[in-house]
C-alpha cells in the first residue's frame, strides 16, 4: 500500500491564501517553536505530489489540534473535503466546537458525525458529504462504515492513533490511497512509531511545554481506603475535583457507592461509555461547572476533556493499563498552572508480574513534561514492534528481517518511481 501511495501521486495543495493568514493570526495563544515547525512541515508536505503520511507525536496540550486545524483549513481552500476521525464521542464534540469557532467568518460546512446524532440527522451528514455540501466532517468510528462516502476527500486527520484497532485501521486503508493523512498522537504504538523512526512515515515533534505547566506527581500506591481518602480530601481542601477511574462498568455503581461513604462530604457521581448519550452529556456538564467532586469514571475520558479544576487522579486496579494508556490518562490532569498528582492504584505489590512492574515503573519515571514520546520509545522497547503489516500473520518477520524489508520496500518505491508506472 505504501509503495501504490508513493507511485499513485497525490494532490498538490495551492500555497496559502490569504484566508489561510488570518485564520492562522486568530489563534488565541503564542504559537511554541516547535508547533510552528511542525505546521511548517505539514504544508511543506501537502504541497507536494507525493501523499502525505505523517505522524505528529506531542504531548496532551501542545497544540497538535491547532497544527490540524490549519492543515484542515489549507485542504478546504482548495475544494477537498477533511476527515477529523477521533475516538471518542466527547473529543469529536469538543473538536467540533473548535472547528466551528475558529472558523465561524467563514463560508465552511462543518458537521460532526457520531452515535449522538438521530438516524435522520446521520442520514443528512452522509448525504452531504456524498454530494459535496460538507467541506469538514468530524466524527468516530461510524465514518468508517461502508454507507459513508465522499465527493473529493483531500485530507485524512487521525486523533489519538493508539485508541484505534487493527479493524479499524484497515478500514481507514480504503480512503488513504491517494489521500493526505495527519497522525496526531501523544504516544504512538509502537509499529506506528517503528514506521516513523524507519522512514515508512514522516514524524513531527512538539516537545515545546506550554508557559506555567507542572510535572505531574505520580505515586504508586497499594489499596487502602485511608490513602484515597486523603488523596480526594486534600484535592477538596484546595477547591479542586478528582478522577476515581474504574475501568469495569458492571462493578462502578460498587465502587462509587464505597466512595461516597468514605467521603461523604464528596459529591460523586459515575461516567461510562454504557450510559445513554443524553445523561452521559448531562452528568459530564455538571463535571465542567464543578457541580460534581470525585467523577467515578471508565477510559472514557483518557481523550477530550479539558478541566481545568480537575488535579488529582486515582487509577483503580493499574496494572490492567497499557503504559501509554496511564499516560494518556494522567494527561488529564496538570492541563494548567496547578499542581497535579495521580495515584496508580494496584491491590497487592507481591502478585505484579515483571512486566507490569517495569510498565508502573515507567510511567512513574517520566512525569516530567514533554515525556510522550520517551514513553512510546520505551513502549517500543518492551514490547518489540508488533506486526507492521497489521494482520494477523504468524511467523512474519523479526525486528532485523523487518529491517531488511523496510530498505527493500524503499527500492522497490525508487524503480516504481523511475519505471513510470
Amino acid at each position: 500500500m505504501q509503495a501504490k501511495r508513493e507511485s499513485a501521486g497525490g494532490f498538490m495543495f495551492s500555497a496559502d491564501t490569504d484566508w489561510q493568514v488570518i485564520v492562522e493570526n486568530s489563534f488565541p495563544h503564542k504559537e511554541t517553536p516547535d508547533q510552528l515547525k511542525a505546521t511548517v512541515q505539514v504544508k511543506e508536505d501537502m504541497e507536494k505530489s507525493r501523499p502525505m503520511d505523517r505522524l505528529l507525536c506531542g504531548d496532551v496540550g501542545y497544540g497538535k489540534t491547532e497544527v490540524a486545524l490549519r492543515a484542515a483549513f489549507k485542504a478546504v481552500m482548495d475544494g477537498k473535503q477533511v476527515v477529523f476521525l477521533v475516538p471518542t464521542t466527547i473529543l469529536a464534540e469538543q473538536h467540533t466546537n473548535t472547528f466551528k469557532k475558529r472558523f465561524k467568518d467563514f463560508p465552511l460546512v462543518i458537521e460532526m458525525l457520531n452515535r449522538f446524532r438521530t438516524p435522520a440527522e446521520q442520514r443528512e451528514i452522509i448525504k452531504g458529504l456524498e454530494a459535496g455540501t460538507i467541506d469538514i466532517v468530524i466524527g468516530t468510528h461510524r465514518l468508517l462504515s461502508k454507507d459513508v462516502l465522499f465527493k473529493d476527500l483531500g485530507l485524512l486527520i487521525v486523533d489519538e492513533e493508539q485508541r484505534f484497532g487493527v479493524t479499524h485501521k484497515e478500514k481507514m486503508k480504503r480512503m488513504k490511497l491517494n489521500v493526505d493523512v495527519l497522525t496526531l498522537t501523544a504516544t504512538p504504538i509502537p509499529r506506528t512509531l517503528y514506521l516513523a523512526l524507519m522512514g515508512g512515515k514522516d514524524i513531527s515533534l512538539i516537545e515545546t511545554p506550554p508557559l506555567e505547566r507542572h510535572p505531574i506527581k505520580t505515586t504508586i500506591v497499594k489499596f487502602d481506603k485511608n490513602i484515597i481518602r486523603t488523596a480526594i480530601l486534600k484535592e477538596l481542601k484546595r477547591k479542586g475535583q478528582v478522577f476515581y477511574v474504574h475501568n469495569r462498568v458492571e462493578s462502578i455503581d460498587k465502587v462509587a457507592l464505597i466512595l461516597k461513604k468514605l467521603v461523604p462530604e464528596a459529591r460523586v457521581m459515575i461516567g461510562h461509555g454504557q450510559m445513554s448519550s443524553r445523561l452521559l452529556e448531562k452528568t459530564m456538564l455538571k463535571f465542567i461547572k464543578g457541580e460534581i467532586d470525585v467523577f467515578v469514571c471508565t477510559t472514557i475520558v483518557e481523550s477530550g476533556i479539558d478541566i481545568p479544576n480537575a488535579n488529582t487522579m486515582i487509577v483503580d486496579n493499574a496494572k490492567n493499563f497499557g503504559l501509554a494508556e496511564l499516560y494518556q490518562l494522567r494527561g488529564r490532569i496538570g492541563r494548567f498552572d496547578r499542581k497535579a498528582y495521580a495515584y496508580l492504584v494496584v491491590k497487592d505489590f507481591d502478585s505484579l508480574t515483571y512486566a507490569v512492574q517495569k510498565r508502573l515503573n515507567a510511567i512513574k519515571k517520566y512525569e516530567e513534561l514533554g515525556s510522550g514520546f520517551k514513553i512510546a520509545m520505551r513502549d517500543l522497547e518492551m514490547r518489540g514492534a508488533g506486526n507492521i503489516l497489521g494482520v494477523e500473520q504468524s511467523g512474519f518477520i523479526d525486528q532485523v528481517g523487518f529491517d531488511l524489508y523496510c530498505r527493500l520496500l524503499k527500492a522497490e518505491i525508487e524503480n516504481i518511481k523511475k519505471s513510470g508506472l
